[in-house]
């Protein structure tokens, strides 16, 4: 008999409904034994007509378009079929996106310069090529900005991403799908198959593309925002969240099956080197200002830990207990606020001593972090109290708590900072809040297990990464 809890169904006080193969699934991905039957018979119809020439698995890739229902895609299912190209567990095949409508890819094996098969359509990258301080920041630059980390994303909208359609993207973890939303008319416009257990949807580094963070699918799938499709897909291994170095010159791949953090090249998305953390439960972290250590969370053992981002070690652990999940730098960089869903509050960690300084009781469930968009005031979702509170940057206190109701789960401000947009992770659908009064504007339907809602594009240079935090 299948154990539920085995295999990382999740329950709503600890990791809550994350999906196959979240909590204590083996490293080496197997599937429950009913799971694994239901691939394998599809996986004897889907060879059967490929060796007919009936049909082709390359299109499933790319996210298939549905109406209803949390159907994974074949391949994502099937990661031994032939067009599944592994090079092995560390090393992901390379795979380079197309950031402007093109036609239909024609999919081959190709191998590059050292060697590597790798699996989609071989473009160059491309990139909106503006002034560097009208737009998107170029790999290299200093990665902070005096005085406020994020003062670039208090304005609008760069001229180079001018031309992307506004849009929500919901990964709906345990539908398996990615539901797009039209902010304007506040209504899902398209739902798209996607890897097995999709947990975020990230922006590169640059802005150029989108990422479906497909954990348990092993897999990236690759979103144009231009034309809002899917457009290729990288075979990654266990990407539950994902991140990017603030200077740009790394992708760091939260492997929290494997507890690890995979630092990969971000054009290549080659393993540069597996950090694995102390601890259970790596998933989320956040950068220093000037980028040379992150803080990560351990939701399971409750430890917080120190990595040094150019030497790829850590530097440093501390336990604080409960479940710690979302972390966010200040926007002076002194210190890291942790949101607690065991403690139910918002530790408030300097980073330099790695002490808890300050905690703030906010609402049961304490789960996902984001800031305003003058970043005076820093929102916390109460994923299982269906609050959110707002905490007062400058005098560290709770200002203010809200009854919305529902299970908010990951945060994201509209571009104006108007609007509090979240995903209600047990009932699967997106709120609309009023981002200065807490009232409820909307609640629109998307699929079971609504997770890391990304409202994109937004106002900065870079992203570093999860659902969008923007520099």
């Amino acid at each position: 008999m299948v154990n539920g809890a085995q295999y990382g169904r999740g329950r709503p006080g600890r990791g809550g409904g994350r999906g196959l193969g979240r909590l204590g699934a083996p490293a080496d991905g197997r599937l429950p034994p009913t799971v694994t039957r239901r691939a394998y018979a599809v996986g004897i119809v889907v060879l059967a007509l490929a060796a007919a020439g009936c049909g082709s698995t390359a299109g499933e890739d790319l996210g298939d378009e549905v109406s209803t229902g949390p159907r994974p895609t074949v391949v994502d299912r099937l990661p031994n079929l032939p067009g599944a190209i592994r090079v092995d567990d560390g090393l992901a095949a390379t795979g380079l996106a197309r950031s402007a409508p093109v036609p239909a890819p024609v999919y081959s094996a190709l191998v590059d310069e050292n060697g590597v098969r790798r699996a989609g359509p071989a473009v160059p990258p491309v990139g909106p090529q503006v002034p560097q301080a009208a737009g998107p920041a170029v790999p290299g630059d200093a990665p902070s900005a005096p005085g406020n980390v994020f003062a670039h994303t208090m304005g609008p909208v760069s001229p180079a991403l001018a031309d992307i359609p506004v849009r929500v993207y919901v990964p709906n973890s345990d539908a398996h799908t990615l539901s797009v939303i039209d902010p304007a008319t506040m209504s899902v416009i398209v739902t798209y198959a996607t890897g097995f257990v999709p947990h975020h949807v990230t922006a590169s580094w640059d802005m150029t593309k989108l990422y479906v963070n497909n954990t348990s699918g092993n897999s990236l799938q690759v979103i144009d925002p231009r034309t809002a499709k899917v457009v290729d897909r990288l075979d990654i291994v266990d990407p539950y969240n994902l991140y990017f170095a603030p200077d740009g010159s790394k992708a760091i791949v939260v492997a929290e099956r494997l507890q690890r953090l995979d630092y990969r090249d971000p054009n290549t998305w080659r393993l540069i080197k597996s950090v694995p953390i102390p601890g259970s439960g790596v998933d989320h972290l956040d950068f220093s200002a000037d980028g040379r250590y992150l803080i990560a969370s351990d939701e399971f053992s409750g430890h917080i830990v120190k990595v040094d981002n150019e030497k790829m070690e850590v530097a440093g652990v501390m336990h604080v207990g409960g479940l710690p999940i979302d972390v966010k730098v200040s926007p002076d960089g002194s210190v890291f606020f942790v949101a607690n869903q065991g403690r139910h509050g918002v530790h408030i960690i300097d980073p330099e001593s790695m002490t808890e300084i300050g905690f703030l009781p906010t609402g049961t469930g304490a789960h996902g972090l984001n800031y305003s968009r003058d970043t005076t005031r820093l929102f916390v979702s109460n994923r299982l109290g269906g609050s959110v509170s707002v905490i007062d940057v400058a005098s560290r206190t709770v200002a203010a708590t809200w009854r919305v109701g529902g299970s908010p789960d990951m945060l994201q401000v509209s571009t104006d900072g108007t609007q509090l947009w979240y995903s209600n992770r047990f009932h699967g659908s997106v709120s609309v809040v009023d981002a200065y009064t807490g009232q409820v504007i909307k609640v629109i339907p998307t699929g079971a297990g609504a997770h890391g809602v990304a409202f994109f594009p937004q106002p900065g240079r870079f992203n570093v990464g999860h659902n969008g935090v923007y520099r």
